[in-house]
C-alpha cells in the first residue's frame, strides 16, 4: 500500500475540505457554507479513509476512480468484512460531474450524446453535482433497470413517453450489485450488453429508446452462495478477495472505530474530513495526470509476456493490466510504467482470468509471477525513484501453495489400494483399522439434462420449466400476481369507454381490466447427491468414474443456477456432508475429500436424503428437488431391495419393508439412480432400487457422452 494513503488512514485531525472548493465545519458538526461549500451529504456515509486494513481493495476502487477504463471491481469475500462497507464510501471521494441542466441523462455539456432521448442539446445550460453511486437490487425487475413505459403518462395522456431505469441513472457514475453472484440471469445479460457497449437499449411495449450507459461498475460477492457467471466474471475489470484481518489489535480498532461511528456519525466523518479531502484531491490531480503517463514498449512487452505465461483467455486481460499500470503510475504522480506498478496490476487483474471452471481456486501463483518478471524486467528511462507501488504481494495461499499440499498430503491419483468389497481388506485379528481411501476425480464431461416434470415457479434458473416474473412473455391473465400487461389492458379498458363516460385523452380503466403478464422461463432446482462411498465402489476402482460424474453434474448444476446437496453413505451410517447450497465450489472441495471404504448403508444414505428434502421443503418450498442417487444398489449393511427372504436366512432381518417405507418418501420426487455396477456378470442391484423409487435407471458409463455409451456397449 502507498505510505502517502496508510499515513492518511491513521491520522484522526479534523480539518477543511479544500479541492477548489471550501467549507467551514463547527466541532458539532454544523456547517457553514461559503459560495463553493461541499454539501454536508457527501461525508454522511462511513468515510473510506477509516475503513482499517483492506489495503488491495481500497487501492482498485481508487484506480477505477483515476481511470474509469479499467472496467470495475468485483470484491469477494466471506461475511462481515465491510465489503459494501467501503465500496458505498468511495462514492464520496469523486469528483463532481458537469451535466447538462435537466438531462434525465446526465449528459456532459461538453460532449452531448447525440441519441440522448432529452435531446438534442443545443447550446445546453451546464449544472455541476455529485457522483452518483447506483444500487441493483439483487431481486430488481427488468423495466428498473432498463426503464420502460410511463405507465401513469400512458393510462392517463394516452402518449408513449419513456421512463429511466437505473442504468440512466448511473451514468458516469458508479453501478453497484450487492451480491452480484444472485442476480437474475436475464439482469445479468442486460447487464452484460450495458458493460460491454456502454449504452442501454430498450425494445418493449412500442417504446425504442438508446441511451448511453457508461458506468464504473462494482459487484461484491460472497463464494459461499454461489459462483459468478464466466460471462460476468470477465466484464470486471480487476478482482480482490477480502478477508477479516487475523489481528487482535485491528479486530479491535475495527470495532472501536464502528462503535464511534454508531454513536456519532456526524462527528465522526467530520474527524476524517481532512483525509478524505486529501484522497479526493489526489484521485483529481491523478485524472489530470494521467493523458501523460507513458507506457512504454519494455512495459508493454512485460505485461503481454505476464499475460501469455499465465495462458489467459483472450486479450481483454492485456488491455485491463495495461490500463490498470498507467493508472497506478498516474495514482503515484509518475510519467512512466514501473516494474512494481506492472506486478500490482497482474495482481488486481488476473486472478479471476485464469480459471477455467468454476472448481478452480481463485489466486495468483506468486512464484511463477515472479519467474515472469524476471524474464521480462525492464527499468523506464527516466525512473524518477521508488516505485511504492502498492502493498507487497501476500503469501496468501494462492494457486502454488495449494499445489504443494495436494502432493504432500500423499494421495495419488488413484488414492490408497482399495478395500474389497465388503470394505474389510482380509484384515486379520488385531489388524490395524486401515485409513479411508481418496480417489481423485477426472477431467469433467458434459453430462446429459436432467429436468423435473410439469412447470414449477421456483427462483430463475436454467433447468426446469417455470412460469413467473422472469423469462419470455406467453400471454396475459388476470389476477393479482404479476406484472401488468399493458397492451392487454388497454385491449380490455378500450370497449368500455363510451359507457364509462370518457372525454378527452386517455382512457378510463377500472380494476376488472387489468391483465397480468403470463411469463414462462426456466427455474433452478435443488440438486441432491446420494453417493455410495463404500467399499464395494472402490473395490473396482471405480470411484474415481463416480467422481468424475457427480462433479460433472456438479458443473452442470452450476451453469443452470441450481442449488446442490451432498449426501454419502458408508460404514454404518450416512452423513450430510454438503448442506444445500448455490457454491458448487464447494461442492466439488467436500467431494474431493470424501473418503471411501466399508459396508453399504443404502437405507440410512436414502433416509438421510428424505430428512434433507423435509428441511428444504420448508425453508424454500417453491424450489423444486431432483434427486441423483449414485451406487451400485448393493446394501450390505441395514435394509435391502428385493423379495423377502426365506425364513432363517441370514439376510431375514435385513429385508422387509423397512426400505421400501423409506423409498416412499421419494413418491412425487424427480430421481435419477446412476448405476455404478459393471463387470461381465451383474445383479441389477441398482435396477430394483430404481423400481422402488420409481426412478430414471441410468449407467455410469452412459452418463454423458457418446463415448460413454460406447465403453457401456463395449463392456456388455
Amino acid at each position: 500500500m502507498n505510505p502517502g494513503l496508510s499515513r492518511n488512514c491513521d491520522r484522526r485531525e479534523p480539518g477543511v475540505r479544500n479541492s477548489g472548493r471550501r467549507a467551514q465545519f463547527t466541532r458539532s458538526g454544523e456547517e457553514t457554507r461559503g459560495k463553493d461549500a461541499v454539501p454536508s451529504h457527501r461525508f454522511a456515509a462511513y468515510p473510506f479513509s477509516a475503513v482499517v486494513g483492506m489495503a488491495d481493495l481500497k487501492l482498485a476502487l481508487l484506480l477505477n476512480a483515476v481511470s474509469p477504463a479499467v472496467g470495475g471491481v468485483l470484491v469477494r469475500g466471506e461475511k462481515g468484512t465491510a465489503k459494501s462497507t467501503v465500496v458505498r464510501a468511495l462514492a464520496a471521494l469523486l469528483p463532481d460531474l458537469p451535466v447538462v441542466e435537466g438531462c434525465r441523462f446526465s449528459c456532459d455539456p461538453a460532449a452531448p450524446d447525440p441519441e440522448c432521448p432529452d435531446g438534442p442539446h443545443a447550446a445546453p445550460a451546464a449544472a455541476v453535482r455529485p457522483a452518483r453511486l447506483v444500487e441493483l437490487p439483487v431481486g430488481a425487475s427488468e423495466d428498473r433497470l432498463t426503464g420502460s413505459l410511463d405507465l401513469e403518462r400512458a393510462l392517463t395522456e394516452g402518449v408513449r413517453a419513456y421512463e429511466p431505469g437505473l442504468l440512466a441513472a448511473a451514468h458516469r457514475g458508479v453501478l453497484y450489485v450487492d451480491e452480484v453472484n444472485l442476480l437474475h440471469d436475464h439482469l445479468v445479460d442486460l447487464l452484460l450488453d450495458a458493460a460491454a457497449m456502454g449504452r442501454a437499449f430498450v425494445e418493449r411495449e412500442g417504446v425504442s429508446v438508446r441511451h448511453a450507459a457508461r458506468f464504473l461498475l462494482v459487484g461484491t460477492m460472497n463464494p459461499e452462495e454461489g459462483e459468478l457467471r464466466p460471462q460476468l466474471l470477465d466484464r470486471f475489470g480487476l478482482t480482490v478477495e477480502a478477508a477479516a484481518t487475523r489481528d487482535p489489535a485491528e479486530r479491535a480498532d475495527v470495532v472501536r472505530r464502528r462503535l464511534a461511528y454508531e454513536a456519532d456519525p456526524e462527528g465522526f466523518a467530520l474527524s476524517y474530513l481532512e483525509q478524505e479531502t486529501a484522497l479526493s484531491a489526489r484521485i483529481t490531480a491523478a485524472r489530470a495526470l494521467l493523458p501523460e503517463v507513458v507506457l512504454g514498449d519494455a512495459a508493454l512487452g512485460a505485461i503481454t509476456a505476464i499475460c501469455a505465461g499465465f495462458d489467459v483467455d483472450g486479450l481483454r486481460a492485456d488491455l485491463v493490466t495495461a490500463r490498470t499500470a498507467l493508472a497506478l503510475a498516474a495514482w503515484h504522480g509518475r510519467l512512466d510504467v514501473t516494474e512494481e506498478d506492472v506486478r500490482q496490476a497482474v495482481r488486481l487483474a488476473l486472478p479471476h482470468r485464469r480459471r477455467r471452471d468454476p472448481f478452480d481456486a481463485p489466486g495468483l501463483d506468486e512464484q511463477r509471477l515472479d519467474e515472469l518478471l524476471e524474464e521480462n524486467s525492464f527499468t523506464p528511462d527516466d525512473d524518477p525513484g521508488p516505485s511504492g507501488g502498492g502493498a507487497p504481494p501476500q503469501a496468501d495461499g494462492g494457486e502454488s501453495d495449494g499445489q504443494d499440499s495436494q502432493e504432500s498430503d500423499g494421495r495419488g491419483p488413484e488414492g490408497q489400494a482399495p478395500q474389497d468389497a465388503e470394505g474389510q481388506g482380509g484384515r486379520g485379528e488385531g489388524a490395524p483399522t486401515p485409513v479411508p481411501q481418496q480417489s481423485s476425480a477426472g477431467r469433467p464431461f458434459r453430462p446429459r439434462l436432467f429436468t423435473v416434470d410439469g412447470v414449477g415457479e421456483g427462483a430463475p434458473g436454467r433447468r426446469s420449466k417455470a412460469r413467473g416474473t422472469t423469462g419470455r412473455v406467453t400471454g396475459a391473465a388476470t389476477g393479482t400476481q404479476g406484472p401488468v400487461h399493458l397492451t392487454a389492458t388497454l385491449r380490455a379498458a378500450a370497449p368500455h369507454q363510451k359507457a364509462r363516460g370518457r372525454s378527452g385523452p386517455g382512457l378510463v380503466v377500472s380494476g376488472q381490466d387489468v391483465r397480468r403478464a403470463v411469463r414462462e422461463g426456466r427455474e433452478g432446482n435443488l440438486v441432491l447427491f446420494v453417493v455410495d462411498a463404500s467399499g464395494s465402489m472402490a473395490a473396482r476402482k471405480r470411484m474415481s468414474e463416480v467422481k468424475t460424474a457427480v462433479l460433472s453434474l456438479l458443473l452442470d448444476a452450476y451453469q443452470r443456477r441450481d442449488k446442490v446437496g451432498l449426501v454419502t453413505f458408508r460404514g454404518t451410517g450416512a452423513e450430510l456432508a454438503l448442506p444445500p447450497t448455490s457454491s458448487v465450489e464447494a461442492g466439488a472441495r467436500r467431494l474431493e475429500r470424501m473418503p471411501t471404504g466399508g459396508r453399504t448403508p443404502l437405507a440410512a444414505g436414502l433416509h438421510r436424503a428424505a430428512r434433507v428434502l423435509r428441511t428444504e421443503a420448508l425453508r424454500d418450498p417453491s424450489r423444486r428437488p431432483l434427486v441423483v442417487v449414485v451406487t451400485d444398489g448393493r446394501a450390505t449393511h441395514g435394509p435391502v431391495v428385493g423379495s423377502p427372504a426365506k425364513p432363517g436366512s441370514s439376510r431375514a432381518d435385513h429385508r422387509g419393508p423397512d426400505l421400501l417405507t423409506v423409498a416412499s418418501a421419494f413418491a412425487g420426487v424427480r430421481t435419477v439412480v446412476v448405476d455404478c455396477e459393471s463387470g461381465p456378470v451383474r445383479l441389477g442391484l441398482a435396477s430394483d432400487l430404481a423400481m422402488a423409487l420409481g426412478a430414471e435407471l441410468v449407467p455410469l458409463a452412459g452418463l454423458g457422452s457418446l463415448a460413454g455409451v460406447v465403453r457401456e456397449m463395449r463392456a456388455a
